[in-house]
């Protein structure tokens, strides 16, 4: 069973409520979503495998680590994932970048592609699919189940705030899947918004609201 992991270092928990606060604007409210996902992604990346290197110092050499060769893939879903691609890519500029775009169908309410792009080599990369809310979990299912059915074996998901509704889907459809929280709020309300959770976070990025 995927594990969930709540961040709770005081930065972040000070950066998150910030965020939360409906009258911080459009350019610190984007500026700290790439910091927190910045902070995080310290956490998400923990269990990246080194390998021992020598490297020449001016002094002497010296036995290094260095990440072992691990491909990595950052996954936005569009198109308030973009908001946080910016302080990831700051930790790790040599991750490549997919996207994927999901509309809710009227009728079904199941998430349906509308874009999937990724690198060629998505198949042999650990990706994190990135999301600021993971509220009913129906869009981060179906990025999961989208990726995996192009070869992606090893899929982390990384929201700053996540609803106990989403934490449940994704573990009952994608148990393989850790999820990375900065909080988990109390519910969803009746019109699938996070309590106490922020508002629209895309909205709140991109000021179009």
């Amino acid at each position: 069973m995927s594990h969930v992991h709540v961040f709770d270092h005081p930065l972040i928990q000070h950066k998150l409520s910030i965020l939360r606060d409906k009258d911080t604007g459009v350019k610190e409210f984007r500026e700290l979503v790439s910091e927190i996902a910045m902070l995080m992604c310290f956490e998400a990346t923990r269990d990246l495998p080194l390998e021992e290197v020598d490297i020449e110092t001016p002094v002497a050499m010296a036995k290094c680590r260095q990440i072992a060769g691990k491909k990595l893939a950052i996954v936005p879903i569009l198109r308030a994932g973009l908001g946080m691609v910016d302080g990831m890519v700051a930790m790790m500029p040599n991750a490549k970048v997919g996207h994927i775009g999901l509309y809710r169908d009227p009728e079904t309410l199941e998430p349906v592609k509308y874009y999937f792009k990724m690198p060629p080599d998505i198949f042999e990369r650990d990706v994190i699919i990135v999301d600021p809310m993971l509220a009913t979990g129906g869009s981060a299912a179906a990025a999961a189940k989208f990726l995996k059915e192009v070869g992606v074996r090893h899929i982390k998901l990384m929201s700053i705030i996540g609803a106990p509704e989403g934490v449940k889907r994704m573990r009952d459809e994608h148990p393989d899947v850790d999820i990375f929280v900065a909080a988990l709020d109390d519910r969803l309300n009746e019109h699938g918004y996070i309590i106490p959770g922020l508002g629209d976070a895309g909205d709140r990025i991109f000021g179009t609201k």
